[in-house]
């Protein structure tokens, strides 16, 4: 699957994996294990972005935990109005850009956000476009975590694999995050498996 192909998937998605499904099912175990993160390295002023924020399940979590400069990317113009309605506070207070981040995140200044963030999304990035996670570490001051699956789902990530496919229909690739990030300069502090995905928290250096 091209690039465009993949985005143009995700930008219409509706059903399983859309964002009425991630506000109807809330905040999870990662919701949890970010705030706690978040708790742990940054103050309550911290800028905050997360890419493919989806209608904000995470972030209306961290802005309970008393985070309030929070921006966030997604696809699916639909994420926004979904937002408006199941998390309005978040959707009154935050700033949120409707497309790509590989158009949306070039744009951000260096060190312009605290702390990066991603849930399930970098693993959907395009192998043409691995460039973006340059872009990441460059727009983030001090941390970038990741959640992704990393197989520990029995129905997905099989070991081996480098791609799989979400009900057989869009790609996820299968990278070494760890490997990712430190190779572009940042240390990884934390790994904390869950029953679907892992977080890792990488220090910016």
């Amino acid at each position: 699957m091209d690039p465009e192909t993949n985005h143009r998937g995700w930008a219409e998605r509706s059903g399983d994996y859309s964002p009425a499904y991630y506000a109807e099912s809330g905040p999870n175990e990662v919701s949890d294990v970010l705030a706690d993160v978040f708790d742990l390295y940054v103050d309550e002023d911290a800028a905050v972005l997360e890419v493919g924020c989806s209608s904000g399940r995470h972030l209306a979590h961290l802005r309970e935990r008393g985070y309030e400069n929070l921006t966030g990317v997604d696809l699916n113009d639909e994420s926004f109005d979904v937002m408006a309605e199941y998390f309005p506070r978040l959707a009154e207070t935050g700033t949120f850009h409707v497309g790509a981040l590989e158009d949306l995140v070039p744009e951000f200044d260096d060190d312009a956000f605290d702390v990066v963030f991603s849930v399930e999304t970098l693993q959907h990035v395009h192998p043409d476009d691995e460039w973006v996670f340059d872009e990441l570490a460059r727009v983030a001051s001090n941390l970038l975590v990741t959640a992704e699956n990393e197989g520990n789902s029995p129905e997905r990530g099989r070991e081996g694999a480098e791609v799989s496919y979400v009900q057989d229909e869009f790609p996820l690739y299968h990278r070494n995050w760890k490997r990712v990030f430190s190779d572009r300069g940042l240390a990884q502090l934390l790994e904390e498996p869950g029953d679907r995905d892992t977080v890792r928290v990488f220090r910016v250096l």
